[in-house]
């Protein structure tokens, strides 16, 4: 029990004294990150390309970094091939040489970044949903960061949190001591 105290007194001075990033009570944390989204022609953050013959759908640009190399380290393309390819200098003539090349039915996917707030986080602390982060980097990408939220309109969450932060630790114990004597 007076393990289960201390957390309790431990969190309580944690919540009192965190950054509350601008969030209202009753706060909680959450993972927030970015994801590529499609989008309409001209509304785009950047390109992904679409290569049905390989079952590739991704980053146009990681993609060309992997053809550059494959072109630098191997004899797989003609000269010709290897020469227009350093003439890339847009979107559009990257999809005429990935066409040309790479894969006949190739396309441009406009995309955009949003954000999102990841399912099935929820941290009473900053620190926690940090710590989270760090461990389980592999599950998210290289922007996920902490990300608070109100319970809005959420009276028992509020009434929770209140007497987390409020509730008189000290005393609880001397109460417990004297009612067991």
């Amino acid at each position: 029990m007076n393990k289960d105290i201390q957390f309790l007194k431990d969190l309580q001075i944690e919540l009192k004294t965190q950054d509350h990033d601008v969030q209202a009570s009753p706060r909680y944390w959450t993972v927030g990150d970015y994801r590529m989204v499609g989008c309409p022609e001209g509304n785009q953050d950047a390109y992904h390309v679409g290569l049905p013959n390989r079952d590739y759908y991704d980053d146009l640009n990681e993609l060309l970094k992997e053809i550059k190399e494959d072109i630098e380290e191997s004899d797989e393309y003609s000269n010709e091939a290897k020469e227009e390819f350093y003439e890339i200098e847009c979107d559009s003539t990257a999809i005429d040489w990935l066409q040309g090349y790479y894969d006949e039915d190739a396309y441009l996917i406009p995309v955009r970044e949003e954000h999102i707030v990841h399912p099935n986080t929820m941290f009473l602390t900053k620190a926690e949903a940090q710590r989270h982060i760090r461990l389980n980097h592999y599950h998210y990408s290289p922007k996920a960061h902490t990300y608070a939220m109100t319970a809005w309109r959420a009276p028992k969450v509020e009434r929770l949190l209140n007497i987390l932060e409020n509730f008189d630790w000290e005393n609880f114990g001397e109460k417990e001591e004297l009612s067991s004597e």
